[in-house]
């Protein structure tokens, strides 16, 4: 499963995303693709007429959108994918990338994600045909009961109540892990809450599952993210571009095995493809979980945080909410490893499908040595978890091109080889109409495909 050993390297070379806002109808998909599109071959250092192929990433909108963000850019004629798989799109889009990438079919792919989403909880479109996770639903009907909380509250609530009854976790422990990302976000410019919050306030704030309350589960989200991916020959071709190249070291996309139905809540959530896919990812990155620093994990609710670490092997079996009374998924423990710096999808927001592609860049940050407020010293490896129900997941472990650990480095040093004059890790900032020209075709540009999407977008900045 997974990447075979005989492809070439794949490189994340740019990153960009927009900040992730509350869903209110007022920012369009287009803008947000166009920004985070941007922004990425901006980091990248490239232009558009140097993508190959382009992979689109969104659950909610109708066919093609795609080919609508991806025409502001230029209309070069290439292959644009569309692509919806839950709340894995984001991951699914960097997986197909580096495929293309590993198998010589691509030098330079776009992988773009963004997400326009409703108010509320998620909700089911079509009443006409069978949810894909009717399967699912009716064995969680069968051993724990329907109640009138959101369904997917209920799926992962559901799995934290068998590893409270099995290992012996506690609420406060659910509580513990909200507490902390909603604390790390504070640090990251994107993110759609940067409120901190007591152990209490978590603890007291509105049940909406037990164990889960409403600080212990992600809000839905507007928001785009976006990455370059690229070979080895074009990174050759351009030394100058190197030193910001991250390698995908590892990889893994799996889904789920008859154990979704073995009537455990956990596997009910994808527990057994989740440990599946970090098994391979690190065994083809040459990486232990001890060797890993940096985690961003998706943290839909608390308890889906609980029980990845455990299926990731960060923890010994049945032990997460030791770790968690620790302090080792934060800054200072002795574990030396820290989850969900950017705050996870707890507090930085959940655009569906740009979620992974916005987990990507975090950790690109990291192994820079750009994220200067919340970095993990010592990180040379740094591991991504990306899971969607019905079901998909992909894991990913990400190194620097040159296997290092990263040096800090400050906002000033960053400015000067940011190619947009800041450090987008610690400032949420945009781009100028010069910017926008640098990376847009030269070939194939059309505004009439732009329409007023550019002005719009920075008009926001």
């Amino acid at each position: 499963m997974g990447i075979k050993k005989n492809t070439q390297p794949a490189y994340v070379l740019g990153v960009g995303m927009t900040k992730f806002i509350k869903p209110r109808g007022k920012v369009d998909y287009t803008e947000l693709g166009f920004e985070a599109g941007v922004k990425a071959m901006l980091d990248a250092g490239i232009n558009y007429d140097d993508v190959d192929q382009g992979v689109a990433c969104y659950c909610y909108g109708d066919s093609t959108c795609g080919q609508r963000v991806f025409y502001q850019f230029g209309m070069t004629q290439i292959p644009i994918y569309n692509v919806n798989n839950n709340c894995s799109t984001g991951s699914t889009g960097l997986y197909m990338g580096r495929n293309m990438v590993g198998h010589g079919q691509a030098d330079c792919v776009l992988v773009v994600g963004f997400e326009k989403m409703f108010p509320g909880s998620l909700q089911t479109f079509f009443q006409d045909r069978t949810n894909p996770i009717a399967t699912t639903n009716m064995i969680m009907k069968e051993t724990r009961g329907i109640t009138n909380a959101p369904g997917a509250a209920q799926l992962f609530g559901n799995a934290g109540r068998e590893y409270i009854e099995k290992y012996g976790a506690k609420a406060e422990d659910f509580a513990e892990i909200a507490r902390i990302n909603h604390a790390h976000s504070k640090n990251n410019p994107y993110s759609q809450f940067q409120d901190e919050y007591t152990l209490d306030q978590v603890s007291k704030s509105t049940m909406i599952h037990e164990p889960l309350t409403k600080l212990q589960c992600c809000p839905t989200s507007d928001g785009g993210a976006a990455a370059v991916i690229v070979s080895q020959a074009f990174l050759d071709a351009r030394p100058h571009l190197k030193a910001n190249a991250v390698l995908i070291a590892g990889q893994c996309m799996a889904t789920d095995s008859p154990n979704l139905f073995n009537r455990s809540s956990m596997d009910l959530i994808g527990y057994d493809m989740s440990k599946k896919a970090a098994q391979t990812a690190m065994a083809e990155a040459g990486v232990k979980p001890d060797d890993v620093r940096v985690c961003e994990l998706h943290d839909c609710f608390s308890a889906n945080e609980m029980v990845t670490i455990d299926a990731l092997g960060l923890c010994e079996k049945g032990k997460a909410h030791e770790m968690i009374r620790r302090g080792d998924i934060t800054y200072g423990g002795k574990r030396q490893l820290v989850i969900n710096p950017s705050g996870g999808l707890i507090s930085k927001g959940h655009p569906l499908g740009a979620t992974g592609i916005a987990q990507c860049a975090e950790l690109v940050w990291h192994l820079r040595g750009w994220a200067n407020n919340r970095l993990m010293p010592g990180t040379s490896a740094a591991l991504q978890h990306n899971l969607g129900l019905g079901g998909a997941v992909v894991v990913s472990v990400y190194k620097r091109a040159d296997g290092q650990a990263p040096k800090q480095m400050n906002d000033a040093e960053v400015a000067k080889v940011s190619h947009v004059g800041y450090n987008p890790a610690t400032v949420a900032k945009g781009f100028t109409k010069e910017m926008v020209n640098r990376v847009c075709s030269k070939k194939a540009k059309s505004d009439w495909a732009l329409q007023d999407t550019e002005q719009k977008v920075e008009a926001r900045f």
